[in-house]
């Protein structure tokens, strides 16, 4: 398990270092969200680059230092575009970041899903039912409840599986690599009044990933959003001012400010 000061001195290197080399993390990802991803990973420091077709996916990973796959607006061409993107991800040694929205609503989300065991992403996010979700169709262990207490076992066993780390969204998220668990604290109950959090969330990870292990990064993704709803719920009380004010506080956020975000640690 690792040592809190470490740990905060992980995630100001890697903050410093994407503000430095602005990497790109490319993304293919939820149609209803595309704009918020990447202004999201560009407000942390990143380099965006949206596509769907399979070919540019690859390409993406290619030019890339780590690539993000959302599974929301599925289209016919994603049955190729994610699982070829995964797969170059997997052969280059590159993370990607896998977002499970929605699984078990369809039968291709739930086949491409399952296609994607075999590549082992770097981390995966989501909220507490689609982690729950996941290690079960994964045939990993998990728990009935959908509540981020009960995605704890889910969270662990997936990362355990995948040598990574897992994103469990909720009032405290949970950030587990199979040995440490982190509940990072801040955010605000604006943030579910806009449609993208997550999904941005997502593209922010897959840009600390270019910098860092897989759980320094997803502690980093974590905090930063949690430090920006915080700050951006104490100038803005309704949802359009709040998502503004959320993008000009991913981008003012140091990497004092991301490490020093209320963090609990403990063994997995």
């Amino acid at each position: 398990m690792i040592d809190s000061e470490q740990l905060k001195q992980n995630v100001v290197k890697a903050v410093d270092e994407i503000r430095a080399t602005n990497p790109m993390a490319g993304s293919i990802t939820n149609t209803v969200t595309i704009d918020f991803v990447a202004n999201a990973q560009l407000a942390v420091g990143g380099s965006a680059a949206m596509v769907y077709l399979p070919d540019e996916g690859e390409a993406l990973v290619a030019g890339g230092g780590a690539i993000y796959l959302n599974m929301g607006t599925l289209f016919p061409i994603y049955e190729q575009t994610i699982p070829r993107a995964a797969k170059a991800a997997h052969d280059a040694g590159k993370p990607w970041v896998l977002d499970p929205v929605g699984l078990g609503i369809g039968s291709l989300r739930t086949q491409l899903v399952n296609e994607l065991k075999q590549y082992k992403p770097a981390i995966v996010r989501g909220n507490a039912s689609e982690i729950i979700a996941l290690a079960g169709l994964w045939g990993l262990e998990g728990e009935a409840a959908d509540t981020v207490d009960a995605a704890r076992d889910a969270a662990v066993a997936l990362a355990r599986y995948t040598g990574g780390a897992v994103v469990v969204s909720g009032e405290v998220d949970l950030i587990t690599d199979g040995t440490t668990v982190a509940k990072s604290h801040g955010g605000s109950p604006l943030m579910s009044k806009i449609t993208g959090c997550g999904c941005s969330q997502g593209g922010v990870l897959a840009v600390y990933a270019c910098a860092a292990d897989p759980f320094t990064a997803a502690v980093c993704g974590t905090a930063v959003y949690n430090v920006a709803g915080t700050r951006a719920a104490a100038v803005a009380d309704a949802p359009a001012s709040f998502k503004v004010a959320f993008i000009d506080e991913l981008y003012r956020a140091t990497a004092q400010d991301i490490a020093d975000n209320r963090l609990e640690l403990e063994e997995a």
